[in-house]
Order: structure tokens, then C-alpha cells, then sequence
């Protein structure tokens, strides 16, 4: 792994965003989702819940599979993190769910999904709503593809549909109602 770790900031929320791992941009701009997968997340969530992205870095905790950039491959695009790295890092996350206590889990990308359910393509999961139990604490889970720009997956069919339904479950979840009443009252 290279550069040091990203991360979203101390928000205490009952939502947890959790990427795949930070690009080559992240590190140096400081924030996860900095980049041209921002601008599409951000966007959907602007789209979809009428929060822009300084509403939901303010007040949805970014987590990571893993906090630090894993790096190229040789063809030029960013490495997966391997097992023992996902290892390595998966006690923080773990111990953010246990101080936050989330209503909600946004987890974005095959290997961010992977990490709560066993799935063998993303049209079996994203769209979706799975409530989960992690060490005693229940959540509701709802899978976002990655917005990669190199990803045509949520630009075309199944994908697109999949990720329009993905984000009106998320929009309609009540921690994400309670985001947008608290926002109203201020």
C-alpha cells in the first residue's frame, strides 16, 4: 500500500459510506471520493436524496476497505488490495460500526459489497436492501456499484436501472430523511 491513509473526518452519523480503497488523487486532495468517481457518487446522491456533496461529506462517515492507495498494475490501472491487506485494515472498519452504530450501510463497489455479502455479480445485489447483524449491531446494508469513470456498468443496462432503484431505497431510508429534515431545520 502506498501514500497515507484517506479519510472522510470524524462525523458521528447513523450512515457509513464505505469506498474500496483511495485512488492515486485521494491521498493528495485529502478526502476520499475526490476525483471523477466523486463527481457520479456525489451526483446520484444530489440527484436521488437532494443532498450535494458538502451535505453528505458533512454528515455521512466514509469508511474503506482499505485506507491507503494499493497502488498500479502494470496495465496502468489501480491495483485490488490483496487479502492479507483487506486483513490487515478490516479491524478498523469493524470498530467503526461498533462506536457508530449505523442505521444504514452504503457499501460502493464489488470489493466494498464483498465485505458484508457473498454475491457473485453486482445484479445480485445492487437494487437491493439487506438488513445485517455485525457483532450484535443490526443495520440496513443497500449496495452501490463503483462510479469509476473507467466503469460502464451504472451507464447501461442492467446497471443504470439497477443503480436508479439502489439510490431511491437509499433517498427513502429514514436515516437518510432524518439528514435531509435536520439540513431543512438549519
Amino acid at each position: 500500500m502506498l501514500s497515507t491513509p484517506v479519510s472522510g473526518g470524524p462525523i458521528l452519523s447513523k450512515i457509513i459510506l464505505v469506498g474500496q480503497a483511495p485512488g492515486v488523487r485521494e491521498p493528495v486532495l485529502s478526502k476520499p471520493f475526490a476525483w471523477t468517481a466523486g463527481r457520479t457518487l456525489f451526483g446520484w446522491f444530489t440527484q436521488f436524496c437532494n443532498l450535494n456533496e458538502a451535505s453528505v461529506r458533512s454528515q455521512v462517515y466514509f469508511a474503506a476497505v482499505c485506507r491507503c492507495f494499493p497502488g498500479k498494475t502494470t496495465s496502468g490501472g489501480d491495483r485490488v488490495p490483496a487479502p492479507d491487506e483487506i486483513q490487515n485494515c478490516s479491524s478498523w472498519m469493524n470498530q467503526e460500526i461498533d462506536i457508530l452504530r449505523p442505521e444504514l450501510i452504503i457499501p460502493v463497489g464489488k470489493l466494498a459489497i464483498a465485505q458484508f455479502l457473498d454475491f457473485q455479480k453486482l445484479e445480485e445485489v445492487v437494487g437491493r436492501s439487506f438488513q445485517l447483524k455485525r457483532n450484535r449491531h443490526a443495520f440496513d446494508l443497500i449496495p452501490l456499484p463503483h462510479p469509476s469513470g473507467a466503469s460502464t456498468w451504472h451507464r447501461m443496462s442492467p446497471g443504470l436501472g439497477l443503480v436508479r432503484k439502489a439510490m431511491q431505497r437509499i433517498a427513502r431510508h429514514p436515516a437518510i430523511r432524518n439528514l435531509r429534515d435536520e439540513a431543512a431545520i438549519v
